[in-house]
C-alpha cells in the first residue's frame, strides 16, 4: 500500500502539479499586488470609483448587481493566465524544442554512423 502511493507521489505528472499549483499562488499574490497598487487606482482616476469591482454596479428591488465584480475577476484571471504563459510556460517549451532538436541532431549522426556500417557489411558480404 505504502509502495503504491511512494509510486504515485514520485510520478512526474504528480509532481508537475504541484509546482504548478505553488507558482499559480505565487504568481496569484503578485498580480493582485498589480492590480491593487496600479489597477485599482486607475479605475479610480477614471471612473470616480474606488476600485473596478464598483464600477456598473446598480439595485433591482434590493438586489445588487455588479457588472464591475464579473469584469475584475476575468481581469485577473486573464493577468494571471498572461504572466504563467510568458513567464512559465513559454521559457519552458522553448527549452523543450531546444532539447528536442538536440537528440534529432544525436539520432541523425546515429543514423549516418548505421548507415557506414552497413555499407560496409553489404561490401564485405559482396566480396565473399
Amino acid at each position: 500500500m505504502l509502495k503504491g502511493f511512494r509510486d504515485f507521489i514520485s510520478r512526474g505528472n504528480v509532481v508537475d502539479l504541484a509546482v504548478a499549483v505553488v507558482i499559480g499562488a505565487a504568481f496569484t499574490v503578485v498580480i493582485n499586488s498589480v492590480v491593487d497598487g496600479l489597477i485599482n487606482p486607475l479605475v479610480a482616476a477614471i471612473f470616480g470609483e474606488p476600485d473596478l469591482t464598483q464600477v456598473a454596479t446598480f439595485e433591482i428591488n434590493n438586489a445588487q448587481f455588479s457588472i464591475g465584480l464579473i469584469l475584475d475577476a476575468l481581469f485577473n484571471f486573464l493577468i494571471v493566465a498572461a504572466a504563467i504563459y510568458f513567464v512559465v510556460v513559454v521559457p519552458i517549451n522553448k527549452l523543450r524544442a531546444l532539447k528536442a532538436q538536440q537528440e534529432a541532431e544525436e539520432a541523425e549522426e546515429v543514423a549516418e554512423e548505421v548507415a557506414l556500417l552497413r555499407e560496409i557489411r553489404d561490401e564485405l558480404r559482396a566480396r565473399r
